[in-house]
């Protein structure tokens, strides 16, 4: 039974009991406490708690959850694995344990043909909490389960809550014995591998308050109703019902790990290191294309770094088990394996989620660009780390220090993970608490600042507290710019207070101002009450249904319970509102030019100005730009009725509305239309009509990330402004040329070519003078323990290739019989360079550029890397002393006289 057809079974059965199907929410939590959603309840959190009122009684669906906290293990065992999926069924306030024991026991002994699972009645065993004696009944007395298979057990095993405060109750488990040849008898507190979880029942009543352990917690009180939730793995029940003992052999997986195997001309079993590598492969392919569907792009924070780190894992796996079945380290040039397992993931996975095939093209541009970008990385982060690995044994050294691994994070965009994993295969370890060191004093403050934006520095469950009293904040301002309200909540410093009149924040019951989200920054404007006025300078949702207005008191104090009135900053608005459907209008107008793959990733609509981010496999050419721009702009001529309107979103879909990649919607969704132009999905302000932006001007694209790049642009006053500027300077330039405007592309061409001729002449002059010094510089070697060292600095300004071509030609200018170490240091511009270059007998004698350049450029406060025989590097910006000194280069010259002397000493 295919795993598509067991969730199908699932969800057939609790409709015909009278649950409402839904589907699954996004892998992006809406918690802010956790990046992913991470257990099947999450989603179903705040009606749990009692925050928000459900909207049915009953309801069954199958979530998406994503843990990455033992990501190091996947593929070692054959039980981690960090996508997994969910099937559940949920009560709140409707049947309890009576209910949820039945039904399951029901489906799952129901004949297959009957539209059940078809399990054996003997073959299964229920656990309880000790203490829970209602479950205990209902299991002996209602279902007629022997008591010998009916086992209590303790909290760690039979009480669930999410690690975290929130919701919590005891469970009971239902166990398939899978029998003697998986091990003993005795149930499952004797044995877990034999008496295999399929179905846990989770009896919700608790709310923790703190979660110190699995098994202690303080409970704080009861949740307003009783409810019920449960948890199915789909993945396994699908080894069990598909005949095969593990998740990575079950359909979706086995297909990408299977193909992964062909790919990379490797046999499944074979091998354990092998197989490890080809299960992280099928793990983190799928967890990878399932993240990017819910619209995370790989990056070097939070969600993204996940993804990113997900991804790069498979690559190396990758290219390390193709490059061994052929004898080397790395995979050929030019093989890309992503593409092919990520077509097989979206097929094994598309009869689940139908959307994956919709967006296809989108997973494949965003996979195949970090592939490519990841490709480069490898060669480069390899080769710098196997410097650094040498220069260790050479030191006697048996950790990569700290400062390397940062180095190899910070310069060579090298994850640590990967530097840990090659460490490991080279039997050494890696200084992490150096690295953490050095990476947290590096996000301190990006990372202060994201979470000040969001949370104003706030404790979460101070913003839930204030949700679960006061409910959900009215949004008035699709139809008002001000109105009146009540203040619900002040918070000075994080704080609860009654009165504030200072820096403050402001909940109100209702309110016109928008809070940013969608893209679009807040308003701003001001909350007045009959004692006083708060400027409000930004407006947040650390919440669903929380709207935290910030600002300052500017006269008087504010006091909670008083009525207020509300007034947005209208220009503001109407400036944001232009930037969104501008940025609606340039969405579609990109599709157009490119295809349905150009969605959008991002968006930033400030006043006068809009930011797009959309997926493309590489750089969007001028002239498709100008064509882009001149149908916004035709659209702003003809004047269009700008309309937003509710629907579900199953007919928003049929309409073709654009439901913008890894969004998130509710059942009903808000349509922005455009005419006929542009339909989509969007909760932001839109001005009436086209016409009202006045003109859009784009200023041109680049990239931003893997597969991802960036239109920026500037609407109405603003726009006009810039071309009145542009428009000026061509005058000047057109007079300062004598030429017309139309002949100033050719003419500045032609200035340029002869510039770039004599600078290229000017640097051949140069080249040759100093190439000429050669043999007076080679001359000048020292002798440092038989070895020809030669330490010179070439004349500021010298070009980096320059300074690599005279150590070669110092190098080859010494006696070959003797080893020689030739090192080159210069300063192009503000950052010195270092070159050097080995003869071959120096190579013989235990000497390599690539690990001396390491240690020279250390030195100069940069990095470096290359081969045994040539390398080069270059440090951070110098300031020369007062006589025209520059002391690093003397540390770099003395690090490597001491590296050399050391390798005289050690070959001595």
């Amino acid at each position: 039974m295919e795993s598509a057809e067991i969730a199908r079974r699932f969800l057939a059965y609790f409709k015909e009991q009278g649950h409402a199907i839904v589907p699954s929410a996004s892998l992006v939590a809406d918690d802010p406490t956790v990046l992913f959603v991470i257990a099947g309840m999450q989603p179903f959190k705040p009606y749990l708690l009692g925050q928000q009122t459900p909207p049915w009684r009953r309801v069954a669906d199958v979530q998406k959850c994503l843990r990455t906290l033992d990501i190091d293990e996947v593929g070692k065992t054959t039980r981690h694995a960090t996508f997994f999926q969910m099937l559940g069924n949920w009560s709140f306030g409707d049947y309890f344990k009576q209910g949820a024991i039945t039904f399951a026991w029901e489906l799952l002994t129901r004949s297959e043909a009957d539209g059940g699972f078809g399990f054996p009645e003997s073959k299964l065993w229920a656990t309880v909490l000790y203490g829970d004696e209602e479950a205990f009944a209902i299991w002996r007395d209602e279902i007629g389960l022997p008591e010998s298979r009916i086992q209590h057990r303790g909290l760690a095993d039979n009480y669930w809550h999410m690690g975290v405060p929130g919701p919590g109750g005891p469970c009971s488990e239902i166990y398939y014995d899978r029998g003697p040849d998986y091990g003993r008898d005795g149930g499952p507190a004797v044995d877990e591998d034999r008496f295999l979880e399929i179905w846990n029942l989770v009896f919700m009543q608790d709310q923790l308050s703190k979660v110190r352990a699995k098994d202690d917690f303080d409970i704080e009180g009861p949740l307003p109703t009783k409810n019920i939730d449960t948890g199915m793995g789909l993945e396994r029940m699908a080894s069990i019902l598909q005949g095969v003992d593990n998740l990575y052999e079950i359909d979706t997986t086995w297909k990408i790990l299977d193909r992964a195997a062909e790919l990379t001309e490797q046999s499944y079993g074979r091998d354990h290191a092998n197989d490890v590598a080809l299960r992280v492969i099928a793990d983190h392919v799928r967890s990878s294309v399932m993240l990017i569907e819910d619209g995370v792009l790989p990056s070097n924070e939070g969600r993204g770094y996940v993804l990113r780190r997900l991804m790069r894992r498979s690559i190396r796996n990758l290219r390390l088990l193709s490059g061994a079945q052929r004898g080397g380290g790395a995979s050929a040039p030019g093989e890309h394996f992503m593409h092919d397992l990520t077509a097989v993931a979206i097929e094994a996975m598309a009869p689940l989620y139908p959307e994956l095939k919709r967006d296809a093209a989108n997973i494949h541009t965003v996979m195949d660009a970090e592939e490519a970008a990841f490709s480069s990385t490898l060669r480069t982060g390899t080769a710098i780390f196997e410097a650094a690995v040498e220069e260790n044994r050479r030191k006697h050294q048996s950790a990569i220090s700290g400062g390397q691994a940062f180095q190899l994070h910070d310069t060579y965009g090298f994850p640590i993970d990967l530097t840990l994993e090659m460490a490991a295969e080279q039997g050494l370890s890696v200084d992490e608490e150096g690295f953490d060191r050095l990476m947290a004093q590096q996000k301190e403050r990006a990372r202060r600042d994201a979470a000040e934006k969001k949370t104003g520095n706030v404790d979460v469950s101070v913003f839930a507290d204030m949700l679960e009293r006061s409910g959900s904040v009215t949004f008035t301002g699709y139809e008002q710019i001000s109105g009146e309200a009540t203040v619900l909540g002040l918070l000075v410093d994080g704080v609860p207070v009654p009165a504030a009149g200072t820096e403050v924040d402001v909940i109100l019951d209702r309110t016109p101002f928008y809070a940013e989200g969608g893209g679009q920054l807040a308003d701003t404007g001001a909350i007045t009450t009959d004692s006083g006025v708060v400027d409000v300078s930004d407006v947040q949702t650390p919440l669903t249904g929380l709207i935290v207005h910030r600002g300052r008191v500017r006269s008087g104090e504010v006091l909670t319970g008083a009525p207020a009135h509300a007034e947005i900053d209208i220009e503001r608005r109407r400036a944001l509102s232009r930037s969104h459907t501008a940025t609606h209008l340039v969405h579609r107008a990109l599709r157009n030019a490119l295809g349905e793959s150009a969605a959008q990733a991002g968006s930033e609509n400030s006043p006068g100005r809009l930011r797009f981010d959309f997926t493309a496999s590489g750089a969007v050419p001028l002239s498709m730009l100008r064509d882009a721009e001149d149908e916004v702009n035709a659209v702003l001529v003809d004047d269009l009725g700008v309309q937003a309107y509710y629907t579900s979103q199953e007919e928003a879909r049929e309409m073709g509305a654009l439901a913008l990649f890894g969004e998130k919607y509710g059942d009903r969704v808000r349509v922005v239309e455009v005419g006929d132009y542009s339909r989509e999905l969007c909760g932001g302000t839109h001005v009436a009509r086209s016409g009202q932006l006045g003109l859009v001007k784009v200023l041109g694209e680049a990239s931003i990330g893997s597969g991802v790049r960036r239109i920026e642009a500037l609407v109405g006053l603003d726009a006009f402004q810039f071309l009145a500027r542009e428009s000026v300077l061509v005058n000047q330039l057109s007079e300062q040329l004598k030429a017309p405007r139309e002949q100033l592309p050719e003419r500045i061409s032609g200035l340029v070519t002869r510039l770039r001729d004599a600078e290229r002449e000017l640097q051949r002059l140069r080249a040759a003078r100093l190439l000429e010094s050669a043999g007076q510089i080679a001359a000048d070697a020292e002798d440092v323990g038989g070895i020809a060292l030669v330490a010179h600095r070439a004349p500021d300004g010298t070009e980096p290739d320059d300074i690599r071509k005279l150590a070669l030609d110092v190098r080859d200018r010494l006696p070959r019989p003797r080893p020689s170490v030739v090192m080159i240091v210069g300063v192009p511009a503000d950052r010195p360079v270092v070159a050097i270059a080995v003869n071959e007998t120096g190579r013989s004698s235990g000497l390599s550029a690539g690990t001396l350049v390491g240690l020279a450029a250390r030195a100069l406060g940069g990095g470096g890397g290359g081969k045994p025989d040539v390398a080069q590097g270059g440090g951070a910006p110098v300031t020369p002393t007062a006589d025209g000194r520059l002391d690093v280069i003397d540390e770099a010259f003395d690090a490597v006289r001491a590296a050399v002397r050391d390798v005289h000493g050690s070959a001595g």
